[in-house]
């Protein structure tokens, strides 16, 4: 029936930057990991998307909120870019945008990402499955145990101790029949383009820029990201609307298609929400600058200084699914906590988690709802990484914390 069997420790579906950090989080603990992607690159919306903005890990306030894998990756997303940090976070002040805050952010080419992240993988001895399709999963119960793939050798079986979903649509979840949450989609979209004479804020060279685009007017039906027809239509409609905007320049600037041209077109659908499953604790508006006992980890508001989320275990948990964390726009976050999670810097976060549990899991031998948080958050206390919002603010906003939390 099979064309090919394997047989690993962790498999990681989705090499998005989540799927990228999960994936080599659980090979640095000794584990044979697969990482399985639908496309030919890795990096996901980063860069495939064109997503090229590494945004903050920090909060705004002078307070590094992130640390491990997230800030690995936004160093080596510097590697093959022409863009740098600004100099209170280590740069040399040379950065192409100079209405930028002091934020510890950075932009990056999406060519040059994934070059690097592949080097990374390549080092953690990652075995990384391109071009293959997540098609069903093998379950003992409740339980996931294996998932079949199809690529051009054929349909496969690929059997692994633990599971962690980074596709950013709970393909997994899905395909084992658990529950997920959709919201809706503003219409946008990013490319790369050639205008001469023009000043861009996200600008690689004196002509050559990203282009964001996004149509208000338009929005996808809530839960429609997970149609086949509405990826086209979403796409082609990107494309219509995009064909106007270099029309109307052709008009109104004088150029002609010498000077301004498209260079570069996104390789994926760019719906920043898909699918989220539900999970042990679903985040949500309410829970900013909460406190929880078993967060592995924190991240800032990207859109405006102050705001720090912690990121309890439970969110990385299916209600349901055992044997498998997700990780990335899979973590469990539903309204304006999905608009804090689904960026580059919590994916990485959640990814190196959500690895790190897997791993603990393959090990052991314990399914992924019975693994506590404390062993997981002593592997990344080790790595340095701080967990609680009071272990970042300084001595004076860790008190008033303390006392908040106290009452």
């Amino acid at each position: 029936m099979f064309a090919y069997k394997k047989k690993y420790d962790v498999i990681v579906c989705g090499a998005g930057i989540s799927g990228v950090a999960a994936a080599v989080s659980a090979a640095r603990m000794g584990c044979s990991v697969a990482l399985i992607e639908k496309q030919t690159l890795i990096g996901g919306l980063a860069t495939s998307g064109l997503i090229f903005f590494y945004l903050p890990l920090c909060d705004g306030k002078g307070n590094q909120v992130m640390s491990g894998i997230p800030e690995e990756l936004l160093k080596k997303s510097m590697e093959y870019s022409p863009f740098d940090l600004p100099q209170q976070w280590g740069g040399n002040g040379l950065c192409r945008d100079v209405s930028r805050n002091s934020r510890y952010d950075v932009q990056f080419s999406p060519a040059g990402f994934t070059l690097s992240l592949d080097r990374i993988l390549k080092e953690a001895n990652v075995d990384l499955w391109l071009e293959t399709m997540v098609c069903n999963v093998r379950m003992t119960g409740n339980r996931i145990r294996a998932v079949e793939v199809e690529n051009t050798s054929g349909r496969g079986l690929l059997t692994a101790k633990c599971f962690v979903d980074t596709t950013g649509e709970a393909l997994l979840i899905r395909r084992a029949g658990g529950k997920v949450y959709t919201e809706e989609n503003m219409l946008s979209y990013w490319m790369i383009e050639n205008i001469s004479n023009h000043q861009a804020k996200f600008s690689f060279a004196d002509t050559l820029h990203v282009q964001a685009l996004t149509w208000k007017d338009y929005a996808v039906p809530s839960g429609s990201a997970l149609s086949s027809a509405m990826v086209t239509r979403y796409t082609r409609e990107c494309w219509e609307r995009t064909r106007k905007y270099l029309d109307e320049s052709y008009k109104t600037s004088g150029q002609t298609r010498f000077e301004h041209f498209p260079v570069h077109l996104p390789a994926m659908a760019q719906f920043r929400k898909i699918a989220v499953p539900e999970n042990k604790i679903m985040l949500t508006d309410n829970d900013v600058e909460k406190h929880f006992n078993s967060s592995i980890g924190m991240t800032g508001d990207w859109r405006k200084s102050g705001p720090v989320w912690e990121t309890p275990f439970e969110s990385l948990i299916p209600q349901e699914i055992q044997g498998v964390f997700t990780a990335g726009r899979c973590a469990g976050t539903l309204g304006d906590a999905w608009e804090i999670y689904r960026v580059i810097p919590a994916a990485a976060m959640t990814g190196e988690a959500a690895g790190c549990a897997a791993a603990l899991c393959a090990r052991s031998g314990v399914s992924s709802h019975e693994l506590p948080a404390n062993e997981v958050q002593k592997i990344l206390r080790a790595r340095g990484i701080k967990l609680h919002r009071e272990e970042i603010l300084p001595d004076k906003d860790s008190q008033n914390n303390q006392q908040r939390k106290e009452k």
